[in-house]
């Protein structure tokens, strides 16, 4: 299929070849695909679905499957694990009055999240075009996805990490990589300026979500969703927001599937943030019409951005979708987290946010009865052992969240006992009481 850059701002095109990350206006840019040049949704879906026997790399990719409407690049260029193979799982829909509830574990991906999608995507494309270096700004599963992907990629990675603010699972990741870490004095908002102003004078790849072709890829969690359903979607796509990547690439798939006649009616996505980090959600209680930055304070650290980049797409995403942005406290977030957990959907807080945020809609009749909901588990448990060993034990007032008393019940401590195995079976039988 035939594409292009295109500034969301003023319009203005560009050879989709162009090393560029912003229109010359300011503006974000899309990868825009030629419509008149696709396939049928039929000839689409008859496409991939016979790809699934294959064993070609490209074909087991759970991105690269749904080229057509990703990329088109030579096989040789593709860096691939692969990615993408994540499950759809079915949860009990009756506590929430809804018809059907389901999670997207998008943490099952190679590195623990979902940003492999985007970034098998945004890596293959540097490869092609014979990248220099790669850089990003990182809250930590974007450094661990890039030093991953650029160690397939055989070239060299930079990131940037706030000093402190960083769950040690993602650090290590890009540290056992091979990504040249720099850890700056300031949070990620500072990392996100730095890298943007060095990638344009410095000729290195800049593959934060900034990059057009990194959504490209996020953009098929809605697809891989859609026929793992069955060719449906359900009434809700519920998803953490952040730096609003995802947000901005699910509105994106959904313009283009509904274009293309995959889908003829059209999901609400529902963006949730922490508290403490909700510009977005600021923003959208005054209809989009004023945004102010601020600085971010969570225990999710994967969603700690007090000024998202992608800010002008998501706004598209949400009045495309008709769709609705909240925020929920910490302490929800992690209730939430233990919640899923218990269900062995195990995630890292910033993918609970979903679960406290549907309950907030549906306690305020946003979300209705009987509707049905998608939640997207954006990153797997071991992403931040020690806030998940902190709930476990009851320490979360350490990790200064407000109202820890509420999270007592969470606790699971281990018990010390002694090696005697009469003692032991009494404590068992007395736990099976």
């Amino acid at each position: 299929m035939n594409r292009q850059l295109m500034c969301v701002t003023c319009g203005s095109t560009y050879p989709l070849e162009a090393r560029r990350l912003r229109c010359d206006c300011g503006g974000l840019l899309d990868v825009q695909i030629d419509m008149d040049s696709a396939l049928s949704p039929e000839a689409l879906a008859a496409t991939f679905e016979s790809r699934l026997p294959s064993h070609l790399p490209q074909d087991l990719s759970g991105v690269w499957r749904y080229r057509e409407l990703v990329l088109d690049l030579p096989a040789d260029d593709i860096v691939t694990f692969p990615e993408g193979r994540t499950n759809l799982y079915t949860l009990n829909p009756t506590p929430l009055g809804l018809s059907a509830l389901w999670a997207k574990h998008e943490g099952e991906n190679p590195t623990g999240s979902f940003k492999d999608r985007g970034m098998t995507v945004a890596v293959s494309w540097a490869r092609h075009q014979g990248a220099r270096a790669l850089i990003c700004a990182s809250t930590g599963n974007t450094s661990a996805s890039l030093a991953a992907y650029g160690a397939r990629a055989h070239l060299p990675v930079f990131v940037l990490i706030p000093n402190g603010k960083i769950a040690q699972g993602k650090l290590a990741q890009a540290l056992a990589y091979g990504a040249h870490t720099l850890q700056i004095d300031g949070g990620f908002d500072d990392a996100m300026h730095a890298v943007e102003q060095m990638a344009t004078q410095h000729n290195l790849t800049l593959v934060n979500s900034l990059n057009p072709f990194r959504l490209e890829g996020q953009k098929t969690i809605i697809l891989d969703s859609f026929f793992q359903l069955g060719n449906m979607l359900p009434d809700w796509i519920v998803v953490p927001g952040g730096n609003l990547g995802n947000t901005s690439a699910f509105g994106k798939a959904l313009i283009e599937m509904k274009a293309l006649g995959l889908i003829n009616r059209v999901p609400r996505l529902a963006v949730i943030q922490a508290e403490g980090a909700s510009p977005f959600a600021r923003a959208a209680q005054g209809d989009f019409q004023h945004f102010e930055p601020m600085q971010p304070e969570t225990v999710a650290t994967a969603i700690r951005i007090g000024n998202p980049v992608n800010y002008d797409k998501a706004v598209r995403a949400i009045r495309f979708t008709n769709g609705i942005v909240t925020s929920v406290t910490d302490a929800e977030i992690l209730q939430a987290k233990h919640d899923l957990d218990r269900q062995a959907i195990g995630c890292e807080p910033a993918s609970a946010a979903t679960l406290a945020g549907l309950r907030r809609l549906t306690r305020e009749h946003v979300v209705h009865p009987g509707e049905s909901a998608l939640l997207i588990i954006t990153g797997n448990l071991l992403k931040d052992p020690d806030t998940t060993i902190a709930l476990a034990t009851g320490q979360t007032a350490a990790l200064g969240v407000q109202g820890a008393p509420s999270l007592d019940a969470c606790a699971n401590q281990p018990r010390h006992v002694p090696s005697d195995p009469e003692t032991i079976a009494r404590i068992i039988e007395e736990e099976l009481q």
